[in-house]
């Protein structure tokens, strides 16, 4: 039986609102090209989908900066990664802001503030670290590319 192989693809992004969306469309052209399933694609999407828009939003958090440092911040960029592993698919987005994803509660009516919570909730695994030999953090977060088998003994009726 063959291993499937590791194939691994960076994209490096300006952080503008319209990354979010370049982003989504290159994951629906690159993993299908890989052998993902349509139903893992979908959830990969949703997961770069709110990790990329993390990386934006939180690159123009900054109210501390001059208008110089402001018009330098305009022409920054991030990056996307995405992996096929053996058994998942790793998302990957590298960002100049040091400060850690955080999981908060957030209340019925808050238009905002969800994303870690679902990055949480789709993926099977997911965290941040520091960026390596650059500044910043990395956040990432895993989609298996096996179905989940619920056994009869463990189901509650």
């Amino acid at each position: 039986m063959s291993q499937a192989p590791h194939l691994r693809n960076t994209l490096t992004l300006a952080d503008t609102p319209n990354a979010v969306r370049l982003a989504r469309l290159h994951t629906e052209d690159l993993l299908p090209k890989w052998g993902v399933p349509s139903g893992v694609v979908e959830t990969v999407r949703l997961l770069v989908s709110e990790l990329v828009t993390n990386a934006v939003q939180h690159s123009q958090d900054d109210e501390t900066q001059g208008p110089v440092l402001a018009m330098r911040k305009a022409a920054q960029t991030f990056e996307l990664t995405l992996e096929r592993l053996r058994d998942a698919v790793r998302v990957a987005v590298w960002d100049r802001d040091p400060r850690p994803p955080l999981l908060k509660e957030v209340g019925v009516e808050s238009e905002g503030g969800r994303g870690v919570f679902i990055v949480a909730m789709m993926s099977r695994s997911w965290g941040s670290r520091p960026a390596v030999n650059a500044f910043g953090k990395v956040v990432w977060a895993e989609v298996g590319l096996l179905p989940v088998v619920v056994s009869s003994r463990t189901r509650k009726l």
